[in-house]
This record gives C-alpha cells, structure tokens and sequence, in this order.
C-alpha cells in the first residue's frame, strides 16, 4: 500500500500526531476495512467507534454516532461501500486524513 506521508493512526493505536496522511478512497476503504470485524463489507457504529478509539480521541460513542449519521443515506445504521465517500468529511475532520477522490 503506497501511502504518502505517515500514518496517523492504525488498529494498534500508532499515532503521528501533527502529520496528515494522504490516501486514495481504495486505500481509506483499506484502512477502514481492519474494522470490519465481523467482515461484512459494512462499518457498524460499533467498528466505527473501535477506529476513533484507535486514534487517540475521546468522546468515541459520540464521535462514532455522528460519523454514522453523517453517512448512513438508507438508515440501516451502518456504512456501506455505497455510502463510503460521505464519511469523508468525518474522516478528514476526525483522524486528519487527506482522502483523494477522483473527479
């Protein structure tokens, strides 16, 4: 995975703080994906929560409800690949990524 800059946070909790990674959407669905514990192609507020905590931030069970409605379009209380690029803004605001989307 070819990931310019240093990354932020992983599964394990690493930080560099003060540093934005820059990433593809393929490469944030990859990232994302380490979450999807019961790998169901979906992101649960459950696994979005796991990824806040992972990053250091607090108030993770807030945080967590905000980035589902922020992109849940169908209401099912999970994101799924078709409603991946509205969590971009909340991924951007939240780990300090940089997700590049070509137009």
């Amino acid at each position: 995975m070819a990931i310019t800059g240093n990354c932020n946070v992983n599964k394990k909790g690493a930080s560099n703080a003060g540093k934005q990674q820059e990433m593809t959407l393929a490469q944030f669905r990859e990232w994302l994906d380490q979450f999807d514990d019961n790998k169901d192609g979906c992101i649960s507020e459950e696994e979005l929560r796991e990824a806040v905590r992972s990053s250091g931030k607090w108030f993770t069970s807030w945080r967590s409800r905000r980035g589902i409605r922020s992109a849940d379009a169908n209401g099912n209380g999970s994101i799924d690949s078709t409603e991946i690029t509205k969590l971009i803004p909340f991924a951007e605001k939240t780990f300090g990524f940089k997700i590049l989307v070509d137009q």
